[in-house]
């Protein structure tokens, strides 16, 4: 057999490990990064601090007491809602109401599917992008040039009677956990989005609402909802790669559990801020459909994921929007003389067929979507 041939066999076998994912990698002993998971300089983790040893600058997000949005300092929290969505994109909410049982149960099951054999994860692995559920590693493993230091579960939760009989149905508990965590995000995303109204001026208790304002609240209950369960094994050489590159989210809202592994950095001010966890709170923060619905008022904001060499970690983000189905377009109450529209309506098919066709490279459907 001639040499080229050979060479040939061996990139085929190595590009088939990598599809395999990083668990995998990481359950074989990788001790060296793989060339392709090594970013360009200028896009790797720490190029951005001046001095490389110096401590990374973290934040405490503002803080929603959940609790507080119930009794008489209503309108001071909705100010802070608004002042959060404004400046950062993103915040903490605590005193949210889900049991700490739920979501100490919703780690700890997916954290047990990952540990399954990697036939058995395998089972749902799918390049269709509209399938209920999807196994996979990276962004998209059939596009990415270079791939990112993460394995993802994609569920499809609504409606999650049809959905659920296509999730993993091992190990034994997990449909019946992740779709009680589905159910509870769900409701909770629903009273986040009513204070985000309330905030904006467009529905709530000052408010004279009008069969409008009634009708988007009833769209957000039939809305999409997707559960993106991500594990970030400890990567042998962190500095070179990322577990997500920078991104914004595609939706209105995301609901993001963390364990407490740091790992999430948001963009603020220029600078890469990493988030520090926070037990039992849910990190929220503003996706390009809410930016474009409160006309760029509330801003979906770049973030990015690194990874460390120690220590694993886990997160569960619930993308929460309208029905797949719908339009989305800035407020007509937020459009005037001084506000003119800044952004056309988008619909997720127009997504969809924006995604397949690029990487999804930072802000850039958002982009794609602004008047000039």
């Amino acid at each position: 057999m001639s040499p080229p041939a050979m060479a040939m066999t061996e990139d085929d076998a190595r590009e088939t490990e990598f599809q395999k994912g990083v668990k995998h990698l990481f359950e074989n002993g990788v001790s060296k990064l793989p060339k392709k998971y090594v970013l360009p300089v200028s896009d790797r983790p720490n190029v951005d601090n001046e001095k490389p040893n110096a401590a990374r600058s973290s934040l405490k997000l503002p803080i929603i007491d959940f609790a507080e949005l119930e009794g008489p300092n209503r309108s001071q929290v909705l100010n802070s809602l608004s002042s959060a969505c404004e400046e950062y994109g993103f915040f903490q909410v605590i005193n949210h109401g889900i049991p700490i049982e739920v979501i100490r149960s919703m780690i700890d099951v997916s954290t047990r599917f990952f540990g399954l054999p990697y036939e058995e994860r395998a089972k749902y692995m799918t390049s269709d992008m509209a399938s209920p559920v999807r196994y996979g590693t990276s962004l998209n493993q059939s596009k990415d040039a270079v791939f990112c230091w993460r394995d993802f579960l994609k569920l499809v939760c609504h409606p999650l009677s049809d959905v659920l009989p296509h999730w993993p149905s091992s190990p034994m508990d997990f449909r019946e956990l992740a779709a009680t965590y589905a159910k509870e995000t769900k409701y909770l995303f629903l009273r986040i989005t009513e204070a985000i109204l309330e905030s904006l001026g467009l529905w709530g208790a000052t408010q004279e609402t009008t069969p409008e304002d009634d009708e988007i609240i009833k769209q957000f209950h039939d809305g999409s909802q997707l559960m993106v369960v991500n594990c970030f094994p400890p990567c042998p050489e962190p500095d070179l790669t990322l577990g997500m590159p920078p991104h914004s989210d595609y939706g209105f809202l995301t609901l993001l559990l963390q364990d407490e592994v740091e790992g999430l950095q948001i963009q603020y001010k220029g600078k890469w801020i990493t988030i520090e966890p926070r037990a039992n709170s849910f990190v929220v923060n503003v996706g390009d459909h809410l930016e474009i619905f409160s006309n760029g008022r509330y801003k979906s904001v770049l973030h990015r994921v690194f990874v460390n060499p120690a220590k694993p970690r886990l997160s569960v983000a619930s993308l929460h929007s309208l029905p797949f189905n719908c339009m989305v377009g800035p407020s007509p109450k937020l459009v005037d003389e001084a506000n003119p529209r800044r952004y056309k309506d988008t619909d997720f098919a127009t997504f969809l067929e924006y995604i397949s066709s690029c990487e999804p490279k930072k802000k850039n459907f958002l982009e794609s979507r602004k008047l000039t």
